[in-house]
């Protein structure tokens, strides 16, 4: 499972944001959104380039944590 920091999600239309940012590109991703951390947790084919890349292109910064 990938781990990413989203340093401006501060909101539940954030946190819906956020994922249909990272459903975009693997429909099937498995997504837990901790917004109190502003935290996101997710299980897919993308890889976290193809994750952090769906991120960036919604305006949200992730940055990828540790494992």
């Amino acid at each position: 499972m990938l781990r990413f920091k989203v340093a401006n999600m501060s909101c539940g239309g954030c946190a819906r944001a956020v994922t249909a940012a990272l459903r975009g590109v693997d429909p099937a991703a498995r997504i837990a959104v901790d917004l109190e951390r502003r935290e996101v947790a997710v299980e897919g084919t993308a890889g976290a380039e193809g994750f952090a890349g769906a991120l960036r292109e919604a305006g949200f910064e992730g940055q990828a944590l540790p494992a």
